[in-house]
């Protein structure tokens, strides 16, 4: 990946690794746009962004991203204004083939205009074909995960295990569904990180290292 062109930074990772918060400090520290999952979901129920809607903003002017975005009043970090899921709880009912999309034409709007770090289940798929991409799997023993989890969301060992098992197994559906292969096969990704032993700002460092 060539950080001085237009590039796409997407992050897959499992629940409980900091893989979110990873995502979110990479893009500061390259000053980009960070995206995941609750922003262009929030964005598609606030602002109605069918399929249909995307193709008329497109069709009237190109870099419509762009000039939609301004009307936003966030900027970096902006998911703070909107629906961000709590653990276990994701939009599951929002996962039709129609959001699904929406929320592909949304986001490969967004890689062709701006350079950005997306955080999300199908990023390292709808980015395949993007010619400055770079695609990072985050993932963590279930002892770390587990500890995390408890932490931030002050669950219980049990909560917290089942959320995670929940949310692993419909993440892994909705890879599935999509893109056809499954989300830990490692050949969908050019970076794979153990967060074991890492702090959030560490591995934030061994990306950048790897982008050099």
């Amino acid at each position: 990946m060539n950080k001085n062109e237009k590039f796409v930074i997407t992050i897959n990772r499992e629940l409980g690794s900091g893989g979110r918060t990873v995502g979110r400090k990479l893009a500061e520290k390259l000053s980009v746009e960070f995206y995941d999952k609750a922003v262009i979901k929030g964005l598609q129920e606030k602002f109605h962004l069918t399929v249909e809607e995307i193709e008329k903003l497109k069709g009237r002017k190109q870099g419509w991203w762009a000039d939609f975005k301004r009307q936003l009043s966030g900027g970096p970090g902006m998911s703070a204004n909107y629906y961000i899921p709590k653990v276990g709880d994701e939009p599951e009912l929002l996962d039709t083939d129609q959001v699904f999309k929406a929320e592909t034409e949304i986001l490969s709007s967004i890689g062709t205009e701006e350079s950005c770090v997306v955080a999300g289940r199908s990023g390292f798929f709808v980015f395949r074909n993007h010619p400055n991409h770079l695609s990072i799997l985050i993932q963590a023993s279930m002892p770390f995960r587990l500890e995390r989890v408890m932490r931030k969301q002050n669950l219980t060992e049990e909560e917290a295990r089942k959320a995670i098992e929940h949310v692993d197994k419909m993440r892994e559906n909705y890879v599935k569904k999509y893109a056809k292969t499954s989300r830990y096969d490692t050949r969908n990704y050019d970076l794979v990180i153990t967060a074991d032993g890492k702090t959030e700002d560490e591995i934030v460092e061994l990306i950048l290292q790897y982008i050099g």
